[in-house]
């Protein structure tokens, strides 16, 4: 190396030594891209104020909204690197971590009751052992799917006792009282429509089986834009405060946006929706683990997976300071 290169490299490296570490990390993106669904009414609350947006309008940042049908869509598109933050069940989250998907749950939006097995009014089936060589509508990768793989099991059935017909939820729900399925693994808001408009039953109810509404981001954004991550989830946390402490508005928000009735939307977001936590720890934590075991036993999750550093590797605690 010639003394001029030498000279070059060492005034390079002082010089990048004085520049602010803001510099230095990745550029800010130009668009920060999220997903919001029927099943985290936070979201819906957060895209209708613009709460976002305004917040990083000084920075030049656009926001750009994706909607999503379950979990299994949200970590497809987180996977593809389509969105940055994913609303997902914590159970469906592992799963996808577990087969790759490189993301961290970071914060929580919600404690439902959004899946249980559901069949028609009319319908003989009464307890989970019923199912057994019945046709039941299922979506792959979600918490309702998981929530029937662990009843099933609680019952000594497998999937294979079962003709699990795939479909996303609504068309689940259609199929359920068109009479083309006997059962279905339902989610709500659908599954709360099917019971107000088409009296169908809700056979089987487990909230603990239930694993809390997870945010999710992708591990890449994660590790270039932590500042952006604190930025969003202080944001995402004025609207769970708000969507908490002002039901009506809420509600307006979630029927402006799925058209549905207000029998409906009081079901589930005054039933079976509770907001009243944000940070990601023990609790969910220990959800997502019994989740994780319950598959591993009924054979969905490999006998060689060490569910709880797996567990351990999806969860960062970092990012929620205030627990209400």
């Amino acid at each position: 190396m010639s003394l001029f290169s030498r000279r070059s490299l060492i005034c390079s490296a002082f010089f990048v030594g004085l520049l602010p570490t803001s510099l230095l990390a990745a550029d800010k993106p130009k668009e920060i891209r999220l997903d919001w669904a029927t099943y985290n009414p936070v979201s819906m609350v957060l895209k209708e104020q613009g709460l976002l947006e305004k917040e990083f309008a000084k920075d030049g940042i656009a926001i750009r909204w994706v909607q999503t049908l379950g979990s299994n869509k949200a970590l497809e598109f987180l996977n593809a690197s389509s969105i940055d933050f994913g609303s997902t069940a914590g159970s469906a989250a592992l799963l996808a971590k577990i087969n790759g998907n490189p993301i961290k749950s970071i914060y929580v939006f919600s404690r439902p009751e959004w899946t249980a097995l559901v069949t028609r009014k009319d319908s003989a089936i009464r307890t989970v052992a019923d199912l057994k060589g019945k046709r039941v509508a299922v979506t792959r990768g979600t918490d309702p799917h998981i929530f029937l793989v662990r009843a099933l099991l609680d019952a000594g059935l497998t999937e294979k006792d079962i003709t699990p017909v795939l479909l996303q939820h609504p068309d689940g729900k259609t199929a359920l009282i068109r009479g083309d399925v006997d059962a279905w693994a339902g989610l709500d808001p659908m599954m709360a429509q099917a019971e107000v408009e088409d009296g169908a039953k809700l056979f089987y109810r487990n909230p603990a089986a239930n694993t809390w509404g997870i945010l999710n981001v992708r591990e890449e954004f994660l590790k270039d834009h932590p500042d952006l991550v604190r930025r969003v989830l202080a944001v995402y946390e004025e609207a769970r405060k708000y969507s908490l402490a002002n039901y009506a508005e809420e509600k307006r928000v979630f029927i402006a946006a799925t058209k549905l009735p207000e029998a409906v939307v009081d079901k589930q977001l005054k039933e079976r929706t509770e907001l009243t936590h944000s940070r990601i720890g023990a609790p969910q934590r220990d959800s997502i683990l019994a989740a994780g075991l319950a598959l591993q036993q009924a054979g969905v999750i490999k006998a060689d997976v060490d569910v709880k550093a797996a567990v351990d590797s999806l969860i960062d605690d970092r990012w929620v300071t205030v627990t209400n």
